[in-house]
């Protein structure tokens, strides 16, 4: 692998519960608001403990697909598509009309899958038997049905495949893309996460391990990482896709670019399918390998976009990683997580906050971790609580951990 080759964040795209956009998501999360909401309207879950979630609202296909193609994509493939499209548009990528681009791959994450086609096709089956089953299930079941409609959308022909680890897929597959440019398989990678889980069966089985938040009564109050009251994390939909360059392509098409991503550690905890090592140490190893592969040392360190998923044990995990590896530097670095304004989006979780992560470095902006008011002991770091902070930061880490223990932990540096 070629260490000496730079990569850019050069274009950024999003669809999330804040809406279409990541000039969107950016003001919502600077002022500070929340986008969960109780979803009995779209959902029965009349025989479930939780009743909120973090829906993306107010998205019409119709605006951006023709019948047949919006009958032929599923949820999270429309979301990954619509959010490509902005990211190239932003890095000021001209699509040719039937081009077949053969140095520009696509690597998209997702930790569930489209499993409603599943869903209701199973339905099919039982009412009116196989032969009313769709010819588009296997199509937008398939996992790597989102990078695969990316690539045919804007006719990208270089490396394609998704990645698959729960909640760290979309850290993932931005690390996988960063190895692809150093490898020189490709001058570009589209790349990012998507999720649309939002379904009974994902509520009722998360709800059989107690890991959502139940506190029905105040949804926009619900997701509080860190806070010592947190009881559960709040499950959302959407998509974030960025675009990576090297220093070549950035310097040929003359784009100014966002932020260089310098490392990308990965490691796995070896531990339980759904409860991190207590003490951290797989994820405290994961921001490590991000620091060693930058070449940098943990004091370079100036904040981190925490995983912060507002689960007792993760936020505890978490924190102890950070201790673990920053020593008692730790209580200097500011810590927050966006999950507290939009929930957990799954699959997407790792490359919307890559997004916001390049944006904070760009603009010495941090977004707060809202709904924090009563401290927890076992976390007790500067966590940005409830309103953002004006910081200039040069080096960030943005972390994502996933059942079954997948780390991923994405170094970031400012231009």
């Amino acid at each position: 692998m070629n260490k000496k080759t730079s990569v850019y964040v050069t274009g950024m795209g999003a669809v999330t519960p804040f809406g279409v956009g990541v000039k969107q998501l950016w003001k919502k999360l600077k002022n500070g608001e929340s986008s969960v909401r109780r979803v009995d309207d779209r959902l029965d879950v009349s025989n479930l403990k939780t009743k909120i979630g973090s829906p993306v609202v107010n998205f019409e296909p119709s605006e951006w697909f023709d019948r047949k193609r919006a009958r032929r994509l599923g949820r999270p493939s429309k979301f990954a598509v619509v959010a490509a499209g902005e990211a190239l548009d932003d890095a000021e990528w001209k699509v040719e009309r039937d081009s077949y681009d053969l140095n520009v791959g696509v690597v998209v994450g997702t930790g569930i899958g489209n499993i409603n086609p599943l869903i209701e096709n199973h339905k099919k089956i039982l009412d009116r038997g196989p032969r009313r089953v769709s010819p588009f299930l296997i199509p937008q079941l398939m996992p790597n049905a989102a990078a695969a409609q990316v690539s045919i959308e804007f006719g990208f022909g270089g490396p394609n495949y998704g990645a698959v680890s729960a909640c760290a897929s979309g850290a993932h597959a931005i690390g996988q893309a960063f190895e692809e440019l150093r490898l020189e398989e490709a001058d570009m990678m589209v790349v990012g996460g998507v999720e649309a889980p939002l379904l009974e069966i994902a509520y009722a089985g998360f709800d059989k391990i107690k890991a959502l938040s139940t506190r029905n009564d105040e949804p926009e109050r619900a997701s509080r990482p860190f806070d010592k009251e947190r009881d559960g994390f709040v499950m959302g939909e959407g998509a974030g896709v960025l675009v990576l360059e090297t220093e070549k392509g950035v310097k040929k098409r003359g784009v100014e670019p966002y932020a260089e991503i310098v490392g990308v550690g990965k490691t796995a905890d070896a531990h339980h399918v759904t409860a991190p090592r207590e003490d951290g140490a797989g994820a405290k190893e994961a921001m490590a390998n991000a620091l060693r592969e930058g070449g940098l040392e943990p004091d370079a360190v100036d904040y981190v976009n925490a995983h912060g998923t507002s689960t007792k044990l993760n936020d505890k995990m978490e924190t102890n990683a950070i201790k673990s590896l920053l020593g008692e530097g730790a209580y200097e670095v500011p810590v927050s997580s966006n999950k507290s304004q939009f929930g957990h989006l799954v699959g997407a979780a790792g490359s919307v906050e890559a997004i916001i992560t390049s944006l904070s470095l760009k603009e010495g902006f941090i977004p707060p971790t809202i709904n924090y008011e009563n401290p927890d002991s076992e976390c007790d770091l500067d966590y940005v609580p409830n309103e953002g902070r004006r910081e200039d930061i040069e080096v960030a880490l943005s972390n994502s951990f996933g059942f079954g223990g997948q780390n991923a932990s994405i170094l970031i540096r400012k231009v």
